[in-house]
């Protein structure tokens, strides 16, 4: 379980396919804290630590995690947003966030403010899953509000912090994000889908 605020970014320093799996070696500052089968959130895609090697370690993500997220457009020198798992009795400062992408979506509007940024993403419609104004949204494992929620598309407001220390700052029109939908509003959406 995860909170959906960032502690660092983990810069991609190898990528080895193995099969249809992806082993994925980031070097980041939290390496030192980490330990064998702990649980990292890595672009809001929940991956257990297999290895650590001095300030790199390695997480392996599977044929499903590749087709599902954006993790397979990983590239060496790339960045990915880096969370652990909440402590139980801790303060849940974003919402409840599981690890486990919905779907990806593209960014289609990037609009600087004053002091902020306003990112749209789009999304298929067609997998069922809902936004709502003002309801929680994760990109990239990133905890967001939702400021303008359509059928398919959403905006999230961006302050400068979060801006510089998560991906957002290399976001570019067209890229891929990984979506995890609010958890309380899938179950709602479910039962509702049931009564029909």
């Amino acid at each position: 379980m995860f909170t959906g605020i960032i502690e660092t970014l983990g810069r991609v320093e190898k990528l080895e396919k193995e099969g249809d799996n992806l082993h994925i070696t980031l070097s980041s500052k939290i390496t030192p804290e980490l330990k064998i089968d702990q649980s990292v959130s890595h672009n809001g895609v929940c991956l257990t630590v297999v290895a650590i090697n001095g300030k790199n370690y390695t997480v392996t993500a599977i044929e499903e995690t590749l087709n599902k997220t954006n993790l397979g457009n990983l590239e060496v020198g790339m960045f990915a947003n880096l969370e652990r798992a909440m402590v139980l009795g801790a303060r849940l400062d974003g919402h409840i966030v599981q690890g486990h992408v919905d779907q990806t979506a593209r960014c289609i509007g990037k609009e600087e403010k004053d002091g902020s940024w306003v990112f749209t993403f789009q999304y298929d419609a067609a997998l069922n899953n809902v936004t709502i104004e003002k309801g929680s949204i994760t990109v990239d494992g990133v905890s967001l509000t939702v400021v303008d929620s359509k059928n398919d598309s959403f905006s999230v407001a961006i302050i400068p912090y979060t801006y510089e220390h998560t991906r957002f700052h290399t976001y570019n029109i067209g890229d891929t994000v990984n979506l995890e939908f609010d958890v309380i509003g899938k179950y709602v959406a479910r039962l509702l889908e049931f009564r029909g």
